[in-house]
């Protein structure tokens, strides 16, 4: 049997990923396929280790205009994420760099050591106006690669020494690293975090989320930050009817018991090649729910895997989607959680030198 990365590997090759499979991504005009040449040479291809090569940009901070998202600018240190999830909504921008949104998007990363030079750059521009930056949007800043790289400290010291105010999500434990100047920030109403809880089983979170911390664990990095003075807000994010949905009001309960101030939810979402994957994944990992989980997510998205229209495509539309809407909705408001955090703060924002070497000189905010 000859086999390559793009067919389905053997699972003891993809043993904690995510992915089942790693198609090649629908920018390439060929894709392979595994077949059985006739030789009866067995041929031992190693598990996939996870590579990381230097993303050479020349900007980091990157625009959008989604009128369903509540900021215009995020920074992603990295491209690719090792935390494997199958839902991750991200996973088809790895298509855009000849490389699959599968395996390949968990293995192959791209690392911005320049993201902090960059950004410091970026904000001593004469025509740059404030506001907050959105870091972890695409991908996690603190996936397991950020223990060794720093990029996302690095980011972190030049927004603190510019009194630049950011706001981050992640469901990484590493975050506790960054609690000291978070919660600097924090207390000063320049920062706030948002720690994804997907589920408390921490069985589920293995097999959905195979390289991110256990569910006990976020709810510890809760409580770090939340002791450091940071708001936290903690997201319920995918929902997945016929999967975790049940445990919408457990999480918030849990979270809010960690320190957890505010919640917020968003429905699954499978766009372009996320919905095969997802498919591939649910039918290995749990056959017998696959057809129910697959029912309720179409229920949400007007009968279809993805409805990808703003303002719906966060919540789905529906009785199925207003159902998940209110029980989030009560249990919100029950736990104390519906509060809304003050706006971070832009107006003390110093641009650095034009010299980012000279960024130092600012000492911390």
């Amino acid at each position: 049997m000859i086999g390559d990365e793009s067919d389905r590997p053997d699972p003891a090759r993809r043993r904690a990923r995510g992915a089942v499979s790693n198609r090649s991504g629908r920018f390439e005009s060929e894709a392979r396929v595994a077949v059985d040449d006739g030789w009866d040479i067995a041929e031992e291809l190693p598990p996939f280790r996870t590579e990381v090569a230097i993303d050479a940009s020349r900007t980091v901070i990157a625009r959008n205009s989604s009128p369903d998202i509540p900021f215009d600018r995020s920074i992603n240190p990295y491209r690719g994420c090792e935390h494997g999830c199958i839902y991750c909504f991200a996973r088809p921008s790895h298509a855009y760099l000849g490389l699959s949104p599968g395996l390949d998007f968990e293995t192959k990363l791209l690392a911005k050591p320049d993201a902090p030079r960059l950004l410091a750059a970026e904000l001593a521009r004469p025509g740059y106006r404030p506001a907050t930056i959105a870091i972890g949007t695409n991908t996690d800043p603190y996936q397991p690669v950020e223990k060794r790289m720093r990029i996302m400290r690095g980011v972190l010291e030049v927004l603190r020494d510019c009194a630049h105010p950011v706001s981050v999500v992640t469901k990484g434990a590493l975050v506790e690293r960054d609690a000291d100047i978070l919660g600097e920030m924090g207390r000063g109403g320049l920062a706030a975090v948002g720690v994804s809880v997907t589920s408390l089983d921490p069985r589920l979170a293995r097999a959905m989320e195979p390289r991110a911390p256990a569910p006990a664990r976020r709810l510890a990095a809760i409580r770090t930050l939340a002791a450091a003075g940071v708001p936290v807000r903690v997201m319920v994010a995918p929902v997945i009817p016929g999967l975790n949905d049940a445990e919408i009001e457990a999480i918030l309960a849990a979270a809010r018991d960690a320190g957890a101030t505010m919640a917020s939810y968003v429905a699954l979402r499978l766009p372009r090649e996320v919905a095969g994957l997802f498919r591939e994944w649910l039918e290995e990992a749990y056959p017998a729910r696959a057809a129910r989980v697959m029912s309720g997510v179409r229920a949400l998205h007007g009968g279809r895997d993805y409805d990808p229209e703003w303002g719906k495509r966060m919540t789905g539309a529906g009785v199925e989607a207003e159902l998940i809407a209110r029980r989030f909705r009560l249990a919100r408001a029950r736990l104390g959680l519906d509060r809304r955090g003050p706006p971070l703060d832009a107006t003390r924002f110093r641009p650095p030198p034009r010299d980012p070497r000279q960024l130092s000189l600012f000492g911390p905010g």
